[in-house]
């Protein structure tokens, strides 16, 4: 779930608006442009005009994050660009019903999903599968 709202988020720098006339070559990015953007590199040049912008506008603080959060970012960007038109425009519309739930109630949803990839953390750390937990449940 906490994927879903990732990718959902991402949805805003990649909306499937209609491809311009005026878009930007991957060739012709400033290098710290192309670095912040290399899990797109591939699919750069076929991007409509307007998602190139957002995506550009988002590239400008990327020499700003943590190399933690450039990693983070870096793979989600990769995992939206190996989503289905269809797993794009469902996790749009994920993102817009999520975003009319009122501010309580979505961190409270936030931090059932944070609680739940801890746990799945540690049973991937420790090497124990979801089906043993929940089958040590029943």
């Amino acid at each position: 779930m906490r994927n879903l709202l990732i990718i959902a988020f991402l949805s805003l720098g990649l909306t499937g608006m209609p491809a311009g006339a005026a878009t930007t070559s991957w060739h012709s990015l400033a290098p710290a442009q192309q670095e912040a953007l290399a899990p797109l590199s591939r699919q750069w040049d076929s991007l409509p005009e307007q998602q190139q912008h957002r995506l550009l506008k988002t590239a400008k603080r990327y020499p700003h994050l943590t190399p933690e959060q450039k990693k983070r970012f870096h793979g989600r960007l990769e995992a939206w660009s190996k989503l289905t038109p269809e797993q794009r425009n469902a996790a749009r519309e994920k993102y817009r019903a999520f975003s009319k739930v009122p501010a309580e109630k979505r961190e409270q949803v936030k931090q059932m999903i944070r609680q739940d990839q801890e746990v799945k953390t540690v049973q991937s750390a420790s090497g124990v599968s979801a089906a043993a937990t929940s089958s040590d449940r029943d």
